[in-house]
Protein backbone atom coordinates (compact mmCIF):
# COMPACT_ATOMS: atom_id res chain seq x y z
CA UNK A 1 0.00 0.00 0.00
CA UNK A 2 2.69 2.50 0.84
CA UNK A 3 4.66 1.72 -2.36
CA UNK A 4 1.22 2.74 -4.35
CA UNK A 5 1.29 5.77 -2.69
CA UNK A 6 4.31 6.63 -3.19
CA UNK A 7 3.69 5.55 -6.76
CA UNK A 8 0.74 8.31 -6.88
CA UNK A 9 2.62 10.92 -5.36
CA UNK A 10 5.65 10.95 -7.78
CA UNK A 11 3.29 11.31 -10.79
CA UNK A 12 0.83 13.45 -8.94
CA UNK A 13 2.08 16.93 -10.00
CA UNK A 14 3.27 16.06 -13.51
CA UNK A 15 -0.08 14.54 -14.11
CA UNK A 16 -1.86 17.66 -12.81
CA UNK A 17 0.56 20.51 -14.63
CA UNK A 18 0.23 18.23 -18.33
CA UNK A 19 -3.63 17.45 -17.99
CA UNK A 20 -4.89 21.38 -16.97
CA UNK A 21 -3.16 22.64 -20.19
CA UNK A 22 -4.42 19.28 -22.39
CA UNK A 23 -7.99 19.97 -20.90
CA UNK A 24 -7.58 23.23 -22.07
CA UNK A 25 -6.83 22.48 -25.54
CA UNK A 26 -9.12 20.09 -25.75
CA UNK A 27 -12.19 22.46 -24.86
CA UNK A 28 -10.26 24.89 -27.55
CA UNK A 29 -9.20 27.29 -24.36
CA UNK A 30 -5.97 29.99 -25.13
CA UNK A 31 -4.19 28.20 -22.47
CA UNK A 32 -1.13 30.24 -21.85
CA UNK A 33 -3.08 33.73 -22.58
CA UNK A 34 -5.47 32.21 -19.90
CA UNK A 35 -2.76 32.07 -17.28
CA UNK A 36 -0.78 35.44 -18.45
CA UNK A 37 -4.82 37.13 -17.65
CA UNK A 38 -5.30 35.25 -14.48
CA UNK A 39 -1.17 36.13 -13.26
CA UNK A 40 -2.03 40.04 -13.84
CA UNK A 41 -5.38 39.89 -12.23
CA UNK A 42 -3.52 38.37 -9.32
CA UNK A 43 -0.80 40.88 -9.14
CA UNK A 44 -3.64 43.44 -9.26
CA UNK A 45 -5.14 41.46 -5.86
CA UNK A 46 -1.76 41.15 -4.65
CA UNK A 47 -1.01 45.54 -4.83
CA UNK A 48 -4.67 45.99 -3.15
CA UNK A 49 -3.82 43.86 -0.03
CA UNK A 50 -0.32 45.28 0.66
CA UNK A 51 -1.72 48.18 2.67
CA UNK A 52 -3.75 45.81 4.91
CA UNK A 53 -1.24 43.40 5.15
CA UNK A 54 1.18 46.10 6.08
CA UNK A 55 -0.79 47.69 8.67
CA UNK A 56 -1.88 43.97 10.22
CA UNK A 57 1.66 42.90 10.13
CA UNK A 58 2.77 46.50 12.11
CA UNK A 59 -0.26 45.99 14.56
CA UNK A 60 1.41 42.55 15.44
CA UNK A 61 4.79 44.04 16.08
CA UNK A 62 3.64 46.38 18.15
CA UNK A 63 1.42 43.87 20.26
CA UNK A 64 4.12 41.90 21.09
CA UNK A 65 7.20 44.20 21.26
CA UNK A 66 5.12 45.99 23.70
CA UNK A 67 4.86 43.24 26.36
CA UNK A 68 1.46 42.79 25.91
CA UNK A 69 2.18 38.88 24.44
CA UNK A 70 3.63 38.08 27.70
CA UNK A 71 0.98 39.69 30.08
CA UNK A 72 -1.73 38.11 28.34
CA UNK A 73 0.25 34.88 28.66
CA UNK A 74 0.22 35.55 32.32
CA UNK A 75 -2.90 36.73 32.42
CA UNK A 76 -4.92 33.44 30.82
CA UNK A 77 -2.15 30.73 31.86
CA UNK A 78 -4.16 30.09 35.03
CA UNK A 79 -7.50 29.50 33.55
CA UNK A 80 -5.85 27.21 30.61
CA UNK A 81 -4.04 25.37 33.19
CA UNK A 82 -7.94 24.05 33.81
CA UNK A 83 -8.31 22.65 31.03
CA UNK A 84 -4.39 21.19 31.03
CA UNK A 85 -2.77 23.35 28.29
CA UNK A 86 0.42 24.25 29.15
CA UNK A 87 1.32 27.79 29.81
CA UNK A 88 4.14 27.69 27.02
CA UNK A 89 1.24 27.14 24.60
CA UNK A 90 -0.82 30.27 25.27
CA UNK A 91 1.47 32.29 22.96
CA UNK A 92 0.71 29.75 20.24
CA UNK A 93 -2.70 29.92 20.64
CA UNK A 94 -2.75 33.81 20.83
CA UNK A 95 -0.57 34.36 18.09
CA UNK A 96 -2.70 31.68 15.77
CA UNK A 97 -5.80 34.14 14.96
CA UNK A 98 -3.99 36.78 14.17
CA UNK A 99 -0.85 35.59 12.21
CA UNK A 100 0.15 32.18 10.28
CA UNK A 101 3.88 33.91 10.03
CA UNK A 102 3.61 35.06 13.72
CA UNK A 103 2.35 31.42 14.83
CA UNK A 104 4.98 29.52 12.71
CA UNK A 105 7.08 31.79 14.76
CA UNK A 106 6.19 30.48 18.25
CA UNK A 107 5.58 27.24 17.15
CA UNK A 108 9.22 26.84 15.84
CA UNK A 109 10.53 28.41 19.54
CA UNK A 110 8.85 25.91 21.15
CA UNK A 111 9.80 23.02 18.69
CA UNK A 112 13.10 24.33 19.54
CA UNK A 113 13.19 24.95 22.74
CA UNK A 114 10.86 21.50 23.94
CA UNK A 115 11.68 19.46 21.01
CA UNK A 116 8.88 17.93 18.66
CA UNK A 117 7.98 15.28 20.49
CA UNK A 118 7.17 17.19 23.45
CA UNK A 119 3.38 17.66 24.56
CA UNK A 120 4.46 21.18 23.82
CA UNK A 121 5.51 20.71 20.37
CA UNK A 122 2.99 18.04 19.27
CA UNK A 123 0.32 20.40 21.12
CA UNK A 124 1.70 23.10 19.09
CA UNK A 125 1.55 21.25 15.99
CA UNK A 126 -2.09 20.05 16.53
CA UNK A 127 -2.88 24.05 17.25
CA UNK A 128 -1.30 25.08 14.01
CA UNK A 129 -3.03 22.53 11.93
CA UNK A 130 -6.85 23.15 13.43
CA UNK A 131 -7.04 26.92 13.57
CA UNK A 132 -7.38 29.57 11.67
CA UNK A 133 -5.67 33.53 11.10
CA UNK A 134 -8.90 34.67 11.35
CA UNK A 135 -7.92 38.48 12.13
CA UNK A 136 -5.59 38.11 8.67
CA UNK A 137 -8.20 37.13 7.39
CA UNK A 138 -10.83 39.27 8.14
CA UNK A 139 -7.97 42.29 7.24
CA UNK A 140 -6.28 41.54 4.03
CA UNK A 141 -9.35 39.48 2.15
CA UNK A 142 -12.51 41.24 3.40
CA UNK A 143 -10.51 44.55 3.07
CA UNK A 144 -9.11 43.61 -0.51
CA UNK A 145 -12.92 42.98 -1.20
CA UNK A 146 -13.72 46.12 0.66
CA UNK A 147 -16.02 44.04 2.81
CA UNK A 148 -16.80 46.77 5.75
CA UNK A 149 -19.46 44.86 7.55
CA UNK A 150 -18.20 41.10 8.17
CA UNK A 151 -21.14 40.32 10.47
CA UNK A 152 -20.55 37.47 12.14
CA UNK A 153 -17.18 36.14 10.40
CA UNK A 154 -15.12 37.61 13.76
CA UNK A 155 -17.64 35.35 16.25
CA UNK A 156 -17.51 32.57 13.69
CA UNK A 157 -13.71 32.61 13.38
CA UNK A 158 -13.08 33.24 16.63
CA UNK A 159 -15.58 30.23 18.07
CA UNK A 160 -13.88 27.92 15.73
CA UNK A 161 -10.31 29.13 16.90
CA UNK A 162 -11.51 28.75 20.48
CA UNK A 163 -12.59 25.01 19.30
CA UNK A 164 -9.47 24.00 17.45
CA UNK A 165 -7.31 25.40 20.34
CA UNK A 166 -9.23 23.14 22.73
CA UNK A 167 -9.29 20.16 20.49
CA UNK A 168 -5.82 20.31 20.25
CA UNK A 169 -5.26 20.20 23.76
CA UNK A 170 -7.40 17.28 24.22
CA UNK A 171 -6.40 15.30 21.47
CA UNK A 172 -2.26 15.67 22.35
CA UNK A 173 -3.72 15.22 26.02
CA UNK A 174 -5.44 11.66 24.50
CA UNK A 175 -3.20 10.44 22.00
CA UNK A 176 0.41 11.62 23.76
Amino acid sequence: MLNFIQIISDFAIPFILLAIPAYGFIKKVKVYEAFTDGAKEGFQTAVRIIPYLVAMLVSIGVFRASGAMDGLTSLLSPVTGLIGMPAETVPMAIMRPLSGGGATGVMTDLITTHGADSLIGRMSSIMMGSTETTFYVLAVYFGAVSIKKTRHALPAGLIADAVGIITAVIIARLMF
